[in-house]
């Protein structure tokens, strides 16, 4: 079996037969340095993508407003971000130790500099010995963090950062929810969520209380003027088990073939529970999880299409992880995390077929940029990925 480079072509077969500001074909891997296409990892398992020629890097783009060598651009300049998380050694370094930028007001000085005009936090905390403390987590802090921001010419799109562990709310989680909104109201988020999934079980039943928790707290926000919205790893988009016979604890063992967050978003309200696709991780389930077993028993085939998916919910997904990856068939996950642009993630196709690029917030991301050796590394990954992201634009037809 092989990954098709346009999903929207890729079959599903089965021996029984297949199943504000302007408010959107799969990812495929299309580069313009051409790479050999890889084997299969195992028997059974799916190929590696096909790798073909690499979208415009930094040397190649033309002005801001569209009209250089690639057409229009892909991602306006006020949509330019990046998720903290990418630079977390530098905001968490001791600025008494290091002339680099450490802490969230050089870093956001650096950042601005780069080009970046959004950042997404992950938590509010840095080193004890930056300005402003180690916490941040606080009306104050966000008061003074928020200055900084507009020093700079950034703004706050988003946060990964407190979902209350308890269903139903504790008093104690529910104060520390609205803490948290107010907060975000204060640095400016028109968003606010968390980065992990919002339920690791692939049982309906599971999806069906996560859904009822998530409308909940989605509601609570929209009342503080915020979107709250929800993360992915691979496995959200794997399969959801909702049929066929039970195990011992009386849950199903088989599935339809709707994938975890596909019917998340059938059962969650729109106006009130948002998603943030994180692109690469999505690629991975759409490497992972292509095959089935159907509530008849048979073995049915259905490629993931991460782009498809978001044309079909565009309005539910107003963030996006920008992070790129390079082929891998020993890790499992078929790919390995670069800095943006620098791997074979298509995203001048997938930017192309979800459109709204006026509604989209794309944050760059690499969780391997931070090093033990090359304290630099984050924040000069950081410009690399920026030019990139800067660089994509819209095939001439």
């Amino acid at each position: 079996m092989t990954l098709y480079s346009d999903p929207s072509r890729a079959e599903t077969d089965s021996a029984a037969g297949a199943p504000d500001e302007g408010l959107r074909r799969s990812l495929g891997v299309d580069r313009r340095r051409f790479l050999s296409t890889c084997t299969a990892v195992a028997a059974g398992a799916v190929a590696a993508p096909v790798l073909g020629a690499a979208p415009a890097l930094a040397h190649d783009r033309g002005g801001d407003h569209g009209h250089g060598h690639g057409g229009q651009v892909l991602v306006p300049p006020h949509k330019r971000g990046i998720i903290l998380y990418t630079v977390r050694d530098a905001t968490g370094r001791d600025p008494l130790s290091t002339d680099l930028p450490s802490g969230f007001r050089e870093v956001f000085k650096q950042l601005a500099r780069h080009g970046y005009r959004q950042v997404e936090f992950a938590g509010y905390r840095q080193h004890a010995n930056a300005p402003g403390g180690d916490n941040l987590e606080s009306v104050q802090g966000a008061r003074l963090l928020r200055r900084w921001l507009d020093d700079h010419g950034l703004r706050a799109q988003g946060n990964h950062g407190f979902i209350p562990p308890s269903w139903p709310l504790t008093a104690a989680d529910l104060d520390t929810f609205k803490k948290h909104l107010e907060i975000a109201n204060i640095l400016g988020m028109d968003h606010m969520g968390t980065g992990g999934d919002p339920t690791g079980s692939s049982h309906r039943a599971d999806w069906d209380v996560a859904a009822d928790k998530w409308n909940a707290l989605g509601a609570i926000a929209r009342r503080e003027g915020i979107k709250l919205y929800t993360h992915n790893h691979d496995s959200a988009y794997g399969f959801l088990l909702d049929g066929g016979p039970l195990d011992d604890q009386g849950r199903p063992t088989r599935s339809s073939g709707i994938r975890k967050l596909e019917y998340f978003l059938e059962v969650t309200d729109p106006k009130l529970v948002w998603l943030e696709m994180d692109i690469f991780w999505a690629h991975v389930a759409q490497y992972k999880f292509h095959t089935y077993t159907a509530h008849d028993g048979s073995t049915r085939r259905n490629v993931f299409d991460p782009a498809g998916l978001v044309a079909r919910h565009n309005k539910r997904y107003p963030l996006f992880h920008a992070k790129d990856g390079v082929v891998s068939t020993t890790n499992g996950m078929g790919y390995e995390m670069v800095p943006f642009g620098t791997g074979v993630i298509d995203y001048t196709t997938f930017f192309s077929r979800v459109g709204q690029r006026n509604y989209h917030n794309p944050m760059v991301e690499d969780d391997n940029s931070p090093s033990a050796t090359d304290p630099a590394q984050s924040l000069r990954e950081a410009k690399i990925s920026y030019d990139n992201l800067a660089a994509l634009r819209k095939r001439r037809r």
